[in-house]
């Protein structure tokens, strides 16, 4: 039996001491809850100038996220690559024009024109009318596209959207005033 009690003993007095060290952490580590931990934890106050200046910084980068300034940027080069393709492909109002001129063409040479005159008025001006409607389409997505291309910061993708109207946009005005004048077919002649 007096092993027995020895070994209680033994046991008792290593979780007394196991108890004062716990007991000694204790008192030299502060609680999270103490205002003494909340200080230890915490830098010093930053001075009022700080916040603001941090303030600042984040309306700057709010203000300067693609999504505040890209929305109207990226629309107005998707209207430039738009109009560019209406440039080169034609539009409903070009055709009515081309319609009108070609009326118009039929009433003045009706019975007294000769074939020259016949084809320049029918045909010609009806040609000269669309590529003048395609002309203005085209003008005004170059135009577009150069205000998006001097905005600044602006997305990447706005920036490539914005080029590939002005690349169109160029090619459609190209293409319009050659056939305004001529330079790439002329008007058929009448044969005598």
């Amino acid at each position: 039996m007096d092993t027995k009690t020895t070994e209680k003993t033994a046991t008792a007095k290593t979780d007394e001491v196991a108890e004062d060290a716990t007991t000694e952490a204790a008192d030299t580590t502060p609680d999270a809850g103490t205002p003494a931990a909340a200080d230890a934890d915490l830098p010093d106050e930053p001075d009022a100038q700080d916040d603001d200046a941090q303030d600042e910084e984040q309306d700057d980068e709010e203000a300067a996220s693609p999504e505040a300034t890209g929305i109207g940027a990226g629309a107005a080069a998707v209207v430039s690559a738009a109009l560019s393709a209406v440039a080169l492909t034609g539009t409903w109002t070009g055709k009515v024009v081309a319609e009108r001129e070609t009326l118009v063409g039929q009433i003045k040479t009706s019975g007294s024109g000769t074939p020259a005159q016949q084809i320049s008025e029918i045909y010609g001006d009806a040609w000269h009318s669309t590529a003048l409607v395609n002309g203005v389409f085209a003008l005004l997505a170059l135009i577009v596209a150069a205000l998006v291309l001097t905005l600044p910061r602006r997305p990447a993708w706005v920036r490539a959207v914005a080029v590939a109207g002005a690349v169109l946009g160029g090619l459609g005005l190209l293409l319009s005033v050659g056939t305004y004048f001529d330079l790439f077919l002329s008007l058929p002649t009448a044969g005598s």
